[in-house]
């Protein structure tokens, strides 16, 4: 297997990306206006300012603003308002909601962050240890690469026919396989197994890439399948985490299994509750393609990109540490979203 690795470090936001046999298979996020103390990993001094029961937890102030942190806790209650904890982040935050937490032991002090967690070149080096970093141009095309294949809700396949869609409702992640009809391409049972086992690696993919968790509902091309054959392959698919729980294959060819929530869900990082890019990542948009024409063309004297007014005012910090080469002009010809790049 030909593992790739790639950090693209543009200012403003971080990225990181593995490819295996030339397929993405993780895509790592940090920006600089995200809240440190809610990463994953993170370890932080918070107090209980609420109990509640009937959820089993408690939610935390961590220091980081009017978001919370909430702190399951099993068995009778063993926490006050007003405690101390030393907490860990288990699971990021989403659908506005405070990150996760898993209780460390007792706090002292105000709340704080104790120790950050793993920055994407430390997540990297534990995915692919001992795997050479690619950087530069090759790095952002990657991550725009993985960007849009992760944002992406289906794909066909087509040397098996496979036709897979995944999707995200409130309630579950539904993934939908078929089998198109594809010239050289049989239906019958051998090519249906087939193009199950390979929607499963690629759900699993797909899934990864959009860094969603919960219950996820698999409906598998036919029926009356070998349930164990289908276990196996999706236990190979999903990886052997202990946190993963998968179900039996029902009779209506349906595979259910429930996925850990760590990562805030990609959707989430780069567009607003609309569903709209949001404007700081319009913003970064600029920026990562200004360092990406910088690095493609190292002999014109000066770059200036152009952009919406609103947009110009959020790049200028990102701008301002590519050197001089890079200028940004505020253009309010020019709609939300566009830009253009030309040589001064």
């Amino acid at each position: 297997m030909t593992v790739e690795v790639f950090l693209d470090d543009t200012p403003g936001e971080v990225r990181g990306m593995v490819s295996r046999d030339g397929r993405f298979h993780h895509l790592l996020l940090q920006r600089d206006d995200a809240v440190a103390g809610h990463r994953l990993g993170t370890r932080s001094v918070g107090r209980i300012i609420d109990v509640q029961p009937g959820l089993k937890g408690a939610f935390v102030d961590l220091g980081t603003g009017p978001l919370p942190g909430f702190l399951p806790f099993r068995g009778p209650n063993p926490l006050a308002v007003g405690q101390k904890v030393e907490v860990e982040v288990v699971a990021e935050p989403r659908e506005r909601k405070g990150p996760t937490l898993r209780l460390m032991g007792p706090g002292q002090g105000d709340p704080r962050v104790l120790v950050e967690g793993p920055t994407v070149a430390d997540t990297l080096a534990r995915l692919a240890p001992g795997v050479p970093v690619i950087t530069g141009l090759a790095a952002i095309e990657a991550g725009l690469e993985a960007e849009e294949e992760a944002m992406a809700a289906g794909r066909i396949f087509p040397d098996t026919g496979l036709d897979l869609r995944v999707e995200r409702t409130r309630a579950l992640v539904a993934v939908d396989l078929d089998l198109s009809p594809v010239p050289g391409v049989s239906s019958g049972a051998p090519a249906r197994a087939r193009a199950n086992r390979q929607g499963l690696v690629e759900a699993a993919r797909s899934i990864r890439l959009k860094r969603w968790g919960g219950l996820v509902a698999i409906d598998l091309i036919g029926v009356g399948h070998d349930g164990e054959a289908i276990l196996g392959a999706a236990r190979q698919a999903f990886g052997m985490d202990p946190d993963v729980a998968f179900g039996p294959v029902n009779r209506f060819g349906v595979l259910q299994l429930s996925l850990p929530w760590r990562l805030t869900p990609l959707e989430e990082i780069l567009n607003g509750p609309g569903g709209r890019r949001r404007p700081e990542q319009r913003a970064q948009d600029v920026v990562r393609a200004l360092r990406a024409h910088l690095l493609s063309d190292t002999t014109t004297p000066r770059v200036r990109a152009r952009c919406a007014p609103d947009e110009a005012g959020l790049a200028t910090p990102g701008v301002a540490k590519l050197g001089p080469r890079a200028d940004l002009v505020a253009d309010a010809a020019l709609a939300p979203g566009a830009f253009v790049l030309e040589a001064v």
